[in-house]
């Protein structure tokens, strides 16, 4: 199979789909790779390092598109990259369909067979390609935070770690799963105060026997979210419902009643982020405010530590993709239930439950539509 590689075209995003180790290892194995030249240079993986690897560099972003078989990415296509897919090929990158009705749209006309990173399961209940974004997420949003805090950044001047004679700075972490966790070690490294609120009491166990005492645990209601919040320096969302757009947490009402200069990380901005007042930001302008309180909402926040990034991001795809290129991807998908959960569009159809709940369109399970004949239509 022919498998091609773009450069990301989204404001301020520098991770590539694949690194060279990755082309190599695909290469090894009978497949062939088309980058496009220039997609690794940001982080220091220049178009000799992929053509050593084995790889064919193509010129522009259209060429990879138009000869690959499969395209693999990092962040969900422009509406020019959407554009450029055709019926039957396969499309395999974060999608983030339920807070992009646009973009689901033009999936759906393309008649591509798109697989989301973020929807594929693991046998343990996991999300294991969004798991490394998520870490890395959840590490940034203390870091971002931090400095956001600062008097010249609109923050309250709050230093996380306090100093001698002075208390740390507060931090409220809104779910104890991946990103919540990666929040948590962080903060607590800082040496902040950390209160986290999440549903599963299991969960809560868990983390109060991993920091002994160090962390504050609550079950999450309405009401301590709204009295934590209040007496928070920082606030990080980190809620998930694979596939489903995030539940809104904070409303702007509630926004009045916190300490002017709160900071606020949404880290579920690409589903549709957890506070009310959430709207995507860029690493270019990543913060705004309303009601005196900093919200941080930056989309593609693992972008940042672009090179970190795409490395833990081939790690956790390459499985997935060697499956993928062996041709018969209907197949593939369907001997792996969990694989198959990565479904999101195929033959002009949704094919994800949460996906087409949050969009609010009907959808077509992946198991039916992978075992009806796929109609090719001209593109």
């Amino acid at each position: 199979m022919l498998i091609g590689v773009p450069k990301e075209i989204k404001a301020q995003e520098f991770r590539v789909g694949m690194t060279p180790a990755g082309v190599r290892e695909l290469v090894a194995a009978g497949h062939r790779v088309l980058v496009e030249t220039g997609c690794g240079d940001a982080i220091g993986l220049s178009d000799e390092s992929y053509r050593a690897a084995g790889a064919g560099t193509a010129d522009t972003g259209e060429q990879v598109f138009a000869e690959a078989e499969m395209i693999v990415k990092v962040k969900e296509p422009q509406a020019h990259e959407c554009r450029q897919l055709r019926p039957g090929q396969i499309l395999f990158t974060y999608l983030h369909l339920a807070a992009d009705p646009e973009q689901a749209s033009l999936l759906l006309n393309s008649g591509a067979t798109c697989i989301a990173y973020e929807t594929i399961t693991s046998p343990q209940g996991g999300l294991p390609l969004l798991a490394p974004m998520s870490l890395i997420a959840g590490r940034l949003s203390v870091q971002a935070g931090a400095h956001h805090l600062e008097i010249h950044q609109g923050g309250n001047g709050t230093l996380l770690s306090g100093v001698p004679g002075v208390q740390p700075g507060k931090v409220l972490v809104l779910g104890g799963g991946v990103v919540g966790s990666s929040a948590i070690r962080v903060a607590l490294g800082m040496g902040a105060e950390v209160t986290v609120l999440d549903r599963s009491i299991t969960r809560l166990e868990q983390l109060d026997e991993q920091y002994a005492g160090r962390l504050r645990t609550i079950y999450s209601t309405a009401a301590a979210i709204d009295e934590c919040a209040q007496e928070s320096d920082l606030i990080i969302g980190a809620v998930l419902i694979p596939g489903a757009s995030a539940p809104k947490l904070i409303s702007r009402s509630q926004l009045t009643r916190f300490k002017p200069g709160t900071v606020m990380v949404d880290v579920a901005i690409d589903q549709g982020g957890c506070f009310e007042t959430s709207k995507p930001t860029t690493h270019a302008q990543p913060t705004y405010q309303v009601a005196n309180v900093v919200h941080y909402c930056v989309t593609n926040m693992p972008g940042a530590v672009a090179k970190t990034a795409t490395m833990a991001l081939t790690n956790a795809t390459l499985p997935y993709i060697m499956q993928l290129a062996q041709g018969d991807v209907a197949s593939a998908l369907q001997a792996d239930v969990h694989f198959g959960a990565g479904l999101n569009v195929y033959d002009g159809q949704l094919t994800h439950a949460a996906v087409a709940t949050a969009l609010g369109e009907s959808y077509v399970p992946a198991i039916e539509a992978l075992n009806t004949p796929m109609q090719l239509k001209t593109a």
